[in-house]
This record gives structure tokens, C-alpha cells and sequence, in this order.
């Protein structure tokens, strides 16, 4: 059984708070307005620590398979990581887990997706369970937004 890591889990890999205050522990800017931070290093630990939902995403959306289109999974963008991103379209896709309803994890999403419609990009949030158990039609929504 694969789960999501908590706040706390995610706070002792990274070595930091999780998600990192707005404009802190910034090293330096990367590639496509990324910045480098310990946020690397968190989003290589989730990668291999990701959902089943992530998974199945990924497989589908990989070597350019979805219009041709790239993207990258758990991407640090700014002080964040999204789940996937295509710097191209300009497109984020974020699994969400049951966590999310919560009213503190609520408007932490809230800010984030301000911050990141800010410097251009759309967000498609989907359920795991929207993934798990209609897989094609996720990827009908992602197609469209695409276009």
C-alpha cells in the first residue's frame, strides 16, 4: 500500500518547513524560472516516495506520450513542488489526497496557487480517487487544457 508523507515526514527529509514561507531559502533561479533550493532535494525523495495515483498519472503522461507534450513530475517551481508541470504550456496538474480538505492545508493551497497563477501558470487539480478510477477521463481534462 502506498501512502502520502505528512507534513512532519516531509519537513525531516527536506530539513526545512513544509511548504517552504514565500521567499525563503532561495539559492539561486534555474531553468524556466525554477529556483534551486532544498526544494531539489525534496522532490527527489518524492519521486520515489510517490501515490499510486502519481503512478498511474505519470505512466500516462511521460515521454511525451499526452499530445506530445513534456512534463516533469514533482518539479520545484519557486518555493514549491508541483506534482507535474509543463514548462511549455505553462500547466500544472496536482494530485490531491483526502489531506487537502483540511482548512489549515486549504488555504496553503490557496496561496500557492495564487502565487504560481501569478507567474503564469494554470493549475488542474484531480482527486487520487479520480485518477485511480478514471485514469482516461483526467487525461481528457489535461488534453483540453492543452489545446
Amino acid at each position: 500500500m502506498v501512502r502520502s508523507a505528512s507534513s512532519a515526514e516531509l519537513s525531516s527529509i527536506s530539513g526545512c518547513d513544509f511548504p517552504l514561507p514565500f521567499g525563503e531559502r532561495i539559492l539561486g533561479e534555474g531553468q524556466n524560472g525554477t529556483v534551486k533550493t532544498n526544494q531539489t532535494s525534496l522532490a527527489r525523495e518524492l519521486r520515489e516516495r510517490q501515490t499510486e495515483a502519481e503512478r498511474v498519472l505519470w505512466g500516462r503522461l511521460r515521454n511525451r506520450q499526452l499530445e506530445g507534450v513534456k512534463f516533469r513530475r514533482q518539479q520545484p517551481i519557486g518555493d514549491y513542488v508541483v506534482d507535474f508541470a509543463s514548462f511549455d504550456k505553462r500547466l500544472i496538474v496536482e494530485i490531491d489526497g483526502g489531506q487537502h480538505n483540511e482548512h489549515g492545508i486549504l488555504g496553503r493551497d490557496e496561496r500557492r496557487a495564487g502565487w504560481l497563477n501569478r507567474e503564469g501558470y494554470r493549475i488542474l487539480r484531480f482527486w487520487n480517487n479520480e485518477v485511480l478510477n478514471n485514469v482516461d477521463g483526467v487525461l481528457e481534462v489535461i488534453r483540453e487544457a492543452l489545446r
